[in-house]
């Protein structure tokens, strides 16, 4: 599509204000083409999925990793003799950090490549602009990041956390623990931290008795915060409440701390950060923020020693894991599951057959796909180190059941 085509920015701009997905998705018919078992790309020995990320952009920082996940879980599927005696056949497609860029992708994995089940997206805006498409073509997404819920597709199966079992919980802790009862907002300037940070300030204003004392978006990509981070000086916020995404989180964690700002009397808590990210930053740049997540690679159990030494000697020594390649890691074997459980790879059938299984095996220790389609898991707070890991200072006693809807948050 050319960059100068008028709809081409009608449209982009439509999706980044995510009013694309409710529109498009009530005026598509639903068709069948990806919904029958024949028409999926299944023969006697394969079975063809797609996995959807942006391996270049701004995102490329935070999407390089659970795309490595995906593969991962899809080799050690293949490794044990793959889905209903079928091995699994990758097609990748990049999304490029560009919304507009992965509805079409989705399109060529559903309609022209007959992907059996896509594994990817990574921000809410990606997801959006993908929604409608995985609903019209009747295609199976599983989505892997933490986000702000108030969403539930037959299409989509959310690997990630949901409000409920990130923001709301990561509040509760840093209220509890750290007497947080001022906040100030920063975050990326789309989807997922305006909403994220309307249902924190709901929370915070009505549950926790505290106040906001500043809010600011900056655009995906963004690099220059001295501005902001001055307003924070100024303001004396209990806590700094971060959803930055991407790369921009590089330069806003080195020029806070280039200000002046000691992060290990400062609480800063963020909803966006892992290992990933601190990949990029530098441990030392980072070392006393909280982060909220329900994965951390620091985790002591079987399933994830297993894991970890796995994924570093598929992807070297030196790679780090995030709280989104868990999750991401997650999607295949779900699937897979569901599957088998089916009997086929009708997408209605797998569907059908998906609430209420347990995944075992998985890094963070045990989930189970709600009726809902969300997991149920636990929420862990870790505070990040100079080495780049995390020490959890906090998981949540019981797994939390997950509540896309919260009431008196929509």
């Amino acid at each position: 599509m050319a960059t100068d085509d008028p709809a081409h920015f009608t449209l982009r701009r439509r999706l980044l204000l995510g009013l694309a997905a409710a529109p498009l998705a009530a005026s598509l018919p639903r068709v069948a083409a990806a919904a029958e078992a024949g028409a999926l790309a299944v023969t006697d020995s394969e079975v063809t999925v797609g996995i959807l990320h942006s391996i270049t952009g701004t995102m490329a920082i935070s999407e390089t990793g659970p795309s490595q996940g995906e593969k991962l879980a899809i080799q050690q599927i293949n490794d044990a003799g793959g889905v209903l005696g079928r091995k699994i056949k990758i097609i990748q497609e990049d999304g490029a950090s560009d919304w507009p860029t992965f509805a079409e992708k989705a399109k060529k994995l559903l309609v022209n490549d007959h992907c059996a089940a896509v594994f990817g997206c990574f921000t809410s805006a990606s997801r959006k602009a993908v929604l409608p498409v995985f609903e019209q073509y009747n295609g199976l997404l599983y989505y892997p990041t933490f986000y702000e819920g108030l969403e539930q597709s037959k299409n989509v199966f959310y690997t990630g956390q949901e409000a409920t079992q990130q923001i709301l919980a990561g509040l509760d802790w840093v209220h509890k623990e750290k007497g947080g009862d001022s906040f100030y907002f920063i975050g990326s300037d789309y989807i997922w931290p305006r909403t994220s940070n309307k249902i924190a300030r709901r929370h915070i204003e009505t549950v926790l008795k505290g106040k906001v004392v500043g809010e600011e978006y900056f655009p995906l990509g963004h690099t220059q915060f001295n501005s902001v981070i001055n307003k924070i000086k100024l303001t004396k916020p209990k806590v700094i409440f971060a959803t930055i995404v991407g790369g921009s989180n590089v330069a806003f964690y080195k020029q806070l701390k280039a200000a002046g700002i000691d992060l290990s009397k400062q609480v800063l808590m963020t909803l966006s950060v892992t290992e990933d990210e601190v990949d990029g930053i530098g441990g030392e740049n980072i070392a006393g923020a909280y982060s909220c997540m329900k994965y951390f690679e620091s985790i002591q159990n079987e399933n994830n020693k297993a894991f970890v030494a796995a994924f570093k000697k598929m992807w070297g020594e030196k790679t780090v894991i995030g709280d989104v390649t868990q999750a991401a890691y997650l999607g295949p074997f779900l699937w897979k599951m569901a599957c088998e459980k089916a009997g086929t790879f009708d997408v209605d059938k797998v569907v059908a057959a998906s609430p209420g299984l347990e995944f075992k095996g998985a890094p963070e220790g045990y989930v189970r796909i709600d009726e809902n389609h969300h997991l149920w898991s636990k929420t862990r707070v870790g505070r990040a180190k100079p080495d780049g890991q995390f020490e959890i200072v906090y998981t949540s006693p019981e797994l939390i059941k997950p509540d896309p809807f919260p009431k008196g948050y929509q």
